[in-house]
């Protein structure tokens, strides 16, 4: 009964200890969050012609919006 436990245990270890395509996940995530970013900017430019401070606080404050 032990042995079998022992060898269910390390089945499940190997499972569970399954990392591959973590790394790709992280990368996606990075893509993803530079493309909104992206998509806030040129929304934010489109049809402004205000000051470079006006058009970086509206980008700050709407990443903010959409953070929260």
């Amino acid at each position: 009964m032990k042995v079998l436990g022992v060898k269910m245990y390390m089945k499940l270890r190997k499972l569970l200890n399954n990392e591959k395509g973590a790394q790709t996940l992280e990368w996606l995530g990075l893509a993803a969050f530079l493309i909104m970013l992206i998509g806030i900017i040129s929304a934010l430019l489109k049809g402004q012609s205000g000051a470079l401070s006006d058009i970086i606080g509206k980008i700050i404050k709407a990443i903010g919006d959409q953070i929260q």
